[in-house]
């Protein structure tokens, strides 16, 4: 046996004589959870709270069980981010904002892809939980399941129990009762926006193609332009709501079948940049001009938005500024700066309307 292995025997056999974690939990009225992330401090954790479970600490001599858990590598000080796909500049630049901050507070940070597969995210939940990574960060729309939100409810308690956080990063909320942190946008104003920005400029027929149906994302967005329509006493016909994927062949096919259809329209919403770059190489196919005949608009700002010609209108969500979030709700502020309170459970960042060149009014 080497020196090194029989020093953590040593302290774990001198922990198991010692009080437990749980010992400590009761004494300071806390769950064990909160204890472990007391010693581990790899989380945000109220000061009177602290106070009274170090104090617990040293009344019942934990200090030897807390020493051996370090040596053993309580946790690996590692924070996992689960997306669908890494190429995808919205999930992309997510990414790189948790891995800027987990890279400031110390931590690893691991990229894990689900390819849009469900029992992918799960297993990457459960996979990131027995690595002990101190926050699980899933990006992205969820779907409207209710077996699904049960099967993330469950990993999402069991992580807690064990010191850890789920963060859900522009998903919604499971309930109030979940032990998760949630970043969110304004999704449903930003589609709300950009839906008058069309109308004020003379449309009245906006084609909107969507993503999945079920995906929050696509339901936040619908509803947003939906509001709008209402809100200017516009009536919505159902032929102009298409929902599909959002990737760039669902909007170039999208516009390929309103226009053999003879749909009347004057605007495109795409619910992504990337569905709106497909409606856009559609419309240049079939001699239809942007935004002269057509206008078109997209949501995110992804760069290629930029790239388009005419450069496209569409909604700006910070994406970086969301995986920043979602570390320090996890993780909280190494600073101590008043950035976030110890109870905060969610936050929501704003989305902006960006104009371009794509939109022109009705002709």
């Amino acid at each position: 046996m080497t020196e090194t292995n029989a020093e953590t025997n040593a302290a774990t056999n001198a922990a198991t004589n010692a009080a437990t974690i749980a010992d400590v939990a009761r004494r300071a009225g806390v769950s064990s959870a909160t204890v472990s992330r007391v010693i581990n401090r790899n989380y945000p954790v109220a000061e009177s709270t602290r106070e009274r479970v170090e104090a617990a600490i040293a009344e019942l001599g934990y200090v030897a069980n807390a020493h051996a858990r370090a040596l053993a590598g309580a946790t690996n000080r590692t924070v996992g981010i689960i997306i669908n796909d890494l190429v995808d500049p919205f999930f992309a630049y997510i990414a790189r904002g948790v891995e800027r901050e987990a890279t400031r507070q110390g931590r690893l940070c691991l990229v894990s892809c689900t390819h849009g597969s469900h029992q992918q995210e799960l297993a990457l939940i459960d996979l990131l939980h027995e690595q002990r990574a101190d926050a699980v960060i899933l990006v992205g729309g969820s779907y409207e399941d209710r077996a699904y939100a049960a099967e993330v409810t469950r990993r999402a308690r069991a992580l807690h129990a064990g010191g850890s956080t789920l963060v859900l990063c522009g998903r919604p909320s499971l309930g109030t009762d979940v032990p998760t942190k949630v970043v969110e946008y304004d999704n449903e104003g930003g589609a709300f926006a950009i839906t008058d920005y069309l109308i004020t400029q003379g449309h009245r027929r906006i084609l909107f193609l969507g993503g999945p149906p079920a995906l929050s994302t696509t339901i936040a967005r619908l509803n947003g332009h939906r509001r709008a329509l209402d809100l200017r006493g516009l009536r919505e016909d159902p032929a102009l709501i298409r929902t599909g994927s959002l990737n760039r062949r669902f909007g170039y096919d999208g516009i390929r079948t309103a226009l053999a259809e003879k749909l009347e329209f004057s605007a495109v919403f795409g619910a992504n940049d990337n569905v709106a770059a497909g409606a856009m190489q559609a419309l240049e196919a079939a001699g239809v001009p942007v935004p002269g005949q057509v206008s078109v608009v997209g949501y995110d700002d992804v760069p290629v938005a930029q790239e388009l010609r005419p450069q496209l209108t569409t909604v700006r969500i910070p994406l970086e500024e969301m995986g920043t979030q979602a570390v320090r709700l996890a993780l909280g502020d190494p600073d101590g700066a008043d950035y976030l309170t110890p109870v905060q459970t969610s936050a929501t960042v704003g989305t902006t309307l960006v104009v371009r060149q794509s939109v022109g009014p009705r002709r």
